[in-house]
């Protein structure tokens, strides 16, 4: 009777050690894949503050005339740098003939 009660005993705290290791598991996975979720945000976040401030210091500093309108701040807003580096090659080459009106 007592190996009976020892063996119940042991297959559960067993069952309770495999179910912790399990949610550590799973709780490890889900914070690694919000880290890489929040790093890409972040950086996602950057580029586009960067892009927005670019596009105001060539405005101010070379005095390139490029308009801040919807379409050029959205794009800049969404891509940032290189939005910004395409914008400005159309600007430089005239290619420019719907977007920078």
């Amino acid at each position: 009777m007592l190996n009976v009660l020892l063996s119940g005993t042991l297959n559960s705290v067993l069952s309770e050690v495999i179910v912790i290791f399990a949610i550590a598991i799973v709780l490890f996975i889900i914070f690694k894949i919000g880290k890489a979720i929040l790093k890409l945000i972040f950086g996602l976040i950057i580029n586009s503050i960067l892009g927005i401030v670019a596009i105001f210091a060539l405005n101010y500093i070379f005095n390139l005339g490029l308009p801040l309108n919807a379409p050029i701040l959205i794009a800049t807003a969404i891509f940032g740098l290189p939005a910004v580096g395409t914008i400005l090659i159309l600007k430089l080459t005239g290619a420019a003939f719907l977007f920078l009106i």
